[in-house]
């Protein structure tokens, strides 16, 4: 009776698995449109002279990658009409300034031209307190109490509405966490920022970096974490629907995906103990 049971089993699950058929949903592919990476980030204590702008397309869903652009003139300049020119790297869809000249405060303007279509955008370089030097880690965090917490301080600017964006890596996690937050509950006082994870060991090291963003990209961002699901990476989907401040001047019915932010951004690595 065993054997008999055991052979009706193996012969189930061999005709399941012959029956087996992957099946691709034929999905409606909407025309290609430009995505511009344009993050022009000053980390403190350097001179943030070499900057990097990143060309892409939109895909199908299936597609695992996504195409880079080529062949666009790219340049940024600010209020005194000084230019920065972004030259291609060719292959990869990045462009690269090894000239630029990051101000606080100051106003910048993008033109990316492309295929006879001009596309703008204007930002502001927004700066950021420091962090402080002690970092506080908790080994008992988490519902469970099993999850290692880190925590990272910064005295926020009461004399100025702020907004902020927290990024932590690991390299126990493949993609970084990702957090925007604002100083409207906090304006002035000391700010925390938290990170937890229940994988992190002894000796690994944490990568904290601490933006500051305009209000523009702060509201932008909130709904590129939403249009994603996925707060640890809001780039792992295809932004099909969150626009960004990138606007085509030659035809607007062909806009862009992206956005031109322009930051001053300090950093922190730390050990887990």
């Amino acid at each position: 009776m065993k054997i008999a049971i055991k052979i009706l089993i193996v012969t189930m699950v061999l005709f399941f698995t012959s029956c087996e058929e992957v099946i691709t949903v034929d999905l409606e592919t909407a025309p290609p449109r430009l995505v511009v990476d344009a993050s022009i980030d000053w980390v403190k204590n350097t001179t943030g002279k070499e900057q990097k702008i990143k060309l892409s397309t939109t895909t199908g869903y299936y597609s695992p990658t996504f195409p880079t652009v080529s062949g666009a003139v790219i340049t940024v300049t600010n209020s005194v009409n000084s230019v920065f020119n972004f030259t291609e790297t060719p292959g990869n869809g990045e462009y690269i300034c090894t000239n630029f000249q990051p101000v606080i405060g100051e106003n910048y303007t993008l033109k990316i031209t492309l295929n006879g279509e001009t596309y703008t955008a204007t930002e502001t370089l927004i700066n950021v307190p420091n962090m402080q030097a002690n970092v506080v880690q908790n080994n008992d965090a988490g519902f469970g109490g099993d999850e290692v917490e880190v925590l990272t301080y910064f005295q926020d600017n009461g004399e100025q509405e702020n907004y902020y964006l927290y990024r932590h890596q690991s390299n126990r996690v493949a993609f970084p966490q990702y957090q925007v937050e604002n100083d409207e509950n906090d304006n002035g006082n000391l700010i925390t920022m938290y990170y937890s994870n229940k994988d992190l060991k002894p000796g690994d090291v944490m990568n904290i970096k601490l933006y500051g963003l305009s209000r523009r990209y702060f509201e932008y961002f909130n709904k590129l974490l939403g249009a994603s699901g996925n707060d640890d990476s809001p780039f792992a989907t295809t932004p099909t629907k969150v626009r960004g401040n990138i606007v085509n001047q030659t035809n607007d019915k062909n806009f862009a995906f992206g956005y031109f932010r322009l930051s001053e951004v300090d950093t922190k690595s730390y050990t887990v103990q």
